[in-house]
């Protein structure tokens, strides 16, 4: 894989990168775990579809949550996440965090619009 990835997905991403959490291939660990592998795929999802279609607020925030309580239920209890499910809740919140990221700026923007047209007396 290219070198400079697994310098610097780690650190984006503030990755533990633990051996039994990350995804192999051909006996190559990924640069980052199965968790982190699923945001960035969500987001580059959401990057990519965005500009042609976003859900609603309501269904973006709720794409955060599967990832929320994975996490906190794995960290205060003995239970165990699979990297099957790291992945897929990864991949919900990487889309749902790009997407409530670009609505939100893009909301931001009108606004501003709005605003500076209004100052202009147009």
């Amino acid at each position: 894989m290219i070198p400079w990835l697994f310098k610097w997905l780690p650190i984006l991403f503030t990755c533990h990168c633990r051996d039994d959490r990350s995804f192999h291939y051909k006996g190559r660990k990924f640069p980052i775990c199965a968790r982190c592998t699923g945001e960035l795929i969500g987001m580059l999802a959401g990057i990519f579809s965005g500009p042609f279609y976003l859900p609603g607020v309501p269904v973006l925030a709720l794409f955060l949550v599967p990832l929320i309580v994975d996490g906190t239920v794995q960290r205060l209890t003995a239970y165990e996440s699979n990297n099957r499910r790291r992945l897929v809740t990864g991949v919900l919140f990487g889309y749902g965090l790009v997407g409530l990221i670009g609505l939100s700026l893009a909301w931001t923007f009108s606004l501003g619009q709005s605003v500076g047209r209004s100052l202009l007396g147009r």
